[in-house]
């Protein structure tokens, strides 16, 4: 097999690796994780009472989430997205450290990880769509 060939073989399986954590990830956050906020479930409200915010942050959460569920799935948005998205799970870090004594607060990295690999995949069409390169 040519050198080409390996590569385009490759290529075809980074991508749907890729296209199967977006989709992955944005199950998760739009189903998993900004539902029930927005349906403002117990489990949910229970968390964020303890925040101490009110349950107008929970709604707003959930809608950052489903937002970036939406923009995973979205291709030239699912790098911005996932950017996004990590920056927002080192808040629910920092929450999680602060207002819940560190309960869970190593669960934002398990999503962190993969994000990260898509915001990399998706590096160039990020940075056209900031304008950085044409």
């Amino acid at each position: 097999m040519s050198s080409t060939a390996t590569a385009m073989k490759s290529s075809k399986a980074v991508v749907r690796s890729v296209w199967t954590l977006r989709i992955l990830l944005a199950l998760f956050f739009a189903l998993a994780s900004a539902l029930p906020k927005l349906l403002a479930l117990p489990a949910a409200t229970t968390v964020f009472d303890a925040i101490g915010w009110g349950h107008w942050f929970m709604y707003l959460t959930g809608l950052v989430e489903l937002a970036g569920a939406a923009g995973l799935l979205a291709g030239r948005l699912a790098g911005s997205a996932a950017t996004a998205l990590i920056v927002f799970l080192v808040f629910a870090f920092v929450t999680q450290l602060t207002a819940m004594h560190g309960e869970n607060a190593g669960t934002p990295f398990i999503f962190m990880v993969p994000l990260a690999v898509i915001a990399w995949n998706r590096r160039t069409e990020t940075a056209e769509l900031l304008g950085l390169r044409r």
